[in-house]
């Protein structure tokens, strides 16, 4: 193998999903076997960050993804966690070897596998797709599916109740402000607009109010500005899918290996249900409140903030029958759909190198 090649696999490797394509990773190029992935979070000033554990997932699916590239070129990948490096830090060396290995059928999926906003089909999962999607997550892993019509009506109203939160956080808005490009259909290091799943009209009174906080709160209080969004961006999406799916550990996670080898699960989910003509958008939200609610660490200054966290933690538990220490790793939403007309890209592997 030469350089060459490994530049190859990590031009396949950044299509990995990421918080709000935050892309927390840059790559190095050790020899030509070796590449050193240098891990980052945004714990500090993204309240979605909760103790850096979506930026490790979000590395999970960066080293799967890597994974299942070099399989195009015959080489076998494994990664390990380079040990003295802090977690919000981490650096993951991966070395490669030829091997005897076939093109991992997901491979082909790295690029095509999007997210979905908008309203999808109704029509329900079939045997054979549920099976493939419980396979694909592994042994360590089980699928909780979330169907019928009361059941996705239950998580549109939980949703509702979570995007109310979400959109009064003034710790939020920041987050919500720097991550969306306005006017784009595409964008390499944010959200574009127009991926939203919000009308036009909607999109337009949205970047005029999140100028300023005190432009969303008075929208908010006085003149409804919460609803619209949360109807087309939440409400109605939920309520408008094939199922709603959570990823349970068999058992609790509490390292970074833990959430990087949950964040391979979902990766190979994701790549999975856009193999079988599916699409997916996360709804992880309301379990990264819960992370807090039962860590018992406070979301925002505003006790409304919090208090409604808390209850929504448990409105959640009543609906998927757990109990307050019951696990999950990843929440989201799969259906049929036309292909999404406007998404995220990534950074030129060029920028993402180390220096």
């Amino acid at each position: 193998m030469n350089q060459q090649t490994l530049l190859q696999i990590l031009n396949l490797a950044r299509w990995a999903p990421s918080g709000d394509n935050t892309q927390p990773w840059r790559f190095e190029i050790i020899n030509d076997a070796h590449i050193a992935i240098h891990g980052h979070d945004t714990r500090k000033h993204v309240i979605y960050d909760f103790d850096g554990r979506a930026s490790q997932m979000a590395h999970g699916a960066l080293l799967e993804t890597l994974r299942l590239a070099a399989t195009r070129f015959g080489l076998k990948a494994s990664w390990s966690i380079r040990g003295g490096c802090p977690d919000d830090a981490p650096i993951y060396d991966v070395a490669l070897q030829a091997a005897q290995i076939q093109e991992s059928p997901l491979a082909s999926y790295i690029e095509t596998r999007s997210v979905q906003r908008r309203p999808m089909r109704t029509t329900p999962l079939s045997a054979m797709q549920k099976e493939a999607l419980a396979t694909s997550v592994g042994n360590s892993y089980t699928l909780q599916f979330l169907e019928s019509f009361s059941d996705r009506l239950a998580v549109a109203r939980l949703l509702w109740d979570n995007a109310h939160l979400r959109l009064t956080c003034p710790e939020a808005f920041e987050v919500h402000r720097e991550i969306i490009e306005w006017n784009a259909r595409f964008s390499n290091d944010r959200v574009p607009d127009q991926a939203l799943g919000v009308d036009p009209l909607t999109a337009r009174i949205m970047k005029w109010v999140m100028q300023s906080w005190k432009r969303v709160a008075f929208f908010n209080r006085y003149l409804g500005g919460t609803i619209a969004p949360r109807v087309q961006m939440d409400f109605v999406p939920a309520l408008r899918c094939a199922s709603h799916i959570l990823i349970r550990p068999k058992q609790a996670p509490s390292s970074l290996q833990d959430y990087v080898l949950a964040g391979i699960a979902l990766q190979r989910l994701w790549l999975t249900a856009t193999s079988l003509g599916l699409h997916l958008q996360p709804e992880m939200t309301p379990l990264i409140f819960r992370w807090y609610v039962r860590a018992e660490r406070p979301i925002s200054q505003l006790a409304k903030i919090n208090d409604g966290a808390a209850a929504l933690a448990g409105q959640f538990e009543q609906i998927v029958g757990a109990d307050k220490n019951t696990p999950y790793a990843f929440f989201c939403r799969v259906g049929s759909a036309s292909h999404p007309r406007s998404r995220s890209l990534r950074k030129e592997t060029e920028a993402l190198m180390t220096a």
